[in-house]
């Protein structure tokens, strides 16, 4: 009787551990960080890339800025309309530079948060912030990731937090808008980018040729709903 009881008891046990749950599996947090910038171990996460790969003149570099106890990262450079005389590559404009993240080991899952938030010093330029998702959108054949990319101004030496909604994030192949209605999927996620145009943005913000600074502390994504 007294083995019958206790195998009882397990099972009652496991029972009630299994209808146990807690809020936290169930309702993820408001928050979840994505990158931050506070070392160089986390800036071994990035590649730096500019139109200087197809005959531009344009250069980057992201450096860790020490700031009493706190460190940050510095995405900074030079922005050419020039073009290297005698390049091979046939291209029709200059004057962009960006950081892209390398894949993730996987895929991140934001299905459950709406916005990405970015906490920014800058000069003044409009940038552009881009996610990857895996490819579903163009043809299976294609290697390319899908690319969604929205606009974000960073005003001039003070610390900004851009608040970007994940549906403000628009269908892009090679930096042309995709006139379609399409929808990311947030929970195949396979890498970000920030990069920056001598032409074009967001009306008022600073353009043309020239160097360019933004300070980075973190990229991360909200749930405000």
């Amino acid at each position: 009787m007294s083995r019958f009881r206790g195998l009882w008891q397990a099972s009652l046990n496991a029972t009630k551990k299994a209808l146990t749950w807690n809020v936290e599996d169930w309702i993820p947090p408001t928050e979840k960080y994505i990158f931050n910038f506070s070392s160089k171990e986390e800036l071994k996460k990035w590649h730096l890339y500019s139109d200087s790969e197809f005959g531009g003149l344009s250069s980057a570099s992201l450096e860790i800025k020490d700031e009493g106890n706190t460190s940050n990262g510095v995405f900074s450079g030079n922005l050419s309309l020039d073009v290297n005389e005698g390049s091979k590559w046939n291209i029709t404009r200059s004057g962009f530079c960006g950081m892209r993240s390398k894949k993730f080991d996987g895929f991140i899952d934001l299905d459950a948060y709406d916005t990405i938030a970015l906490k920014l010093k800058g000069d003044g330029r409009s940038y552009i912030s881009t996610i990857y998702t895996e490819n579903w959108v163009n043809s299976p054949g294609q290697l390319e990731d899908n690319s969604w990319q929205s606009f974000v101004f960073v005003p001039k030496d003070n610390w900004y937090i851009a608040k970007i909604p994940l549906a403000h994030y628009l269908p892009t192949w090679r930096g042309n808008v995709i006139d379609a209605k399409l929808e990311m999927n947030p929970s195949r996620i396979l890498g970000m980018s920030l990069s920056v145009n001598a032409e074009g943005g967001v009306p008022g913000a600073k353009s043309g040729p020239g160097d360019f600074r933004v300070e980075i502390d973190w990229i991360k994504a909200l749930r405000t709903e």
